[in-house]
């Protein structure tokens, strides 16, 4: 089995992340990001919106880190603004392969909606590369979406959780499933030591 340093992420979820990134950064900001980290191929030519590999995990952690590099304390709200805008590009360009396309949520009560988008989340990852191990816990009174695979944080460490694009494309899936912004709170991390990353879906926010 090939182990998680050689994990490869699809030219389709890399463009969803460029466009998001481009969209909240700006051309200027997203290129000089891009050539921190070694990644300048993609400046000004993202990658096809198909299945083939584009970019290993490793590299794709290390584009998360060189925003938050680049921006300083800023870095964390820029980045839960691109998964956001992740997000909202996964519902545009890929209903069908995150499994939304024609789905009547409002007839679902509200804690319904909001594991089924965290199932899609986690299925359609699935789909894109079969080494993702990701689930929905429903053991406790809040529902969490839980990730043994993260790309944001692989081989990264640190004393806290760092995964705020995750927190970012959680949060709006979540507000799109139920038309209120609920608070995504990161309780463990595998930045951290910890076995997995795992993001519970919180109080709603006033």
């Amino acid at each position: 089995m090939t182990t998680r340093d050689d994990a490869v992420i699809i030219n389709s979820l890399v463009r969803q992340a460029l466009v998001s990134m481009q969209e909240v950064m700006g051309d200027n900001g997203l290129n000089a990001v891009l050539k921190s980290c070694g990644l300048e191929r993609f400046v000004n030519n993202f990658p096809p919106n198909n299945l083939e590999p584009a970019i290993k995990t490793s590299q794709y952690a290390q584009l998360n880190q060189a925003i938050e590099d680049f921006y300083g304390r800023g870095g964390r709200g820029m980045l839960r603004r691109i998964g956001k805008a992740s997000f909202q590009y996964a519902v545009r360009e890929q209903a069908a392969l995150l499994g939304v396309a024609g789905v009547a949520l409002k007839l679902l009560p509200e804690r319904q909606r909001i594991k089924f988008i965290l199932n899609s989340m986690a299925d359609a990852l699935k789909k894109s590369n079969p080494q993702v191990n990701a689930w929905v816990d429903e053991g406790g009174s809040r529902l969490a979406y839980v990730d043994a695979t993260c790309a944001i944080c692989h081989g990264r460490h640190s004393d806290h959780p760092i995964c705020y694009l995750y927190i970012g494309s959680i949060a709006e899936a979540v507000q799109w499933a139920t038309g209120k912004e609920y608070e995504i709170v990161e309780t463990h991390c595998t930045a951290k030591g910890d076995e997995f990353c795992r993001f519970e879906v919180g109080e709603v926010r006033e």
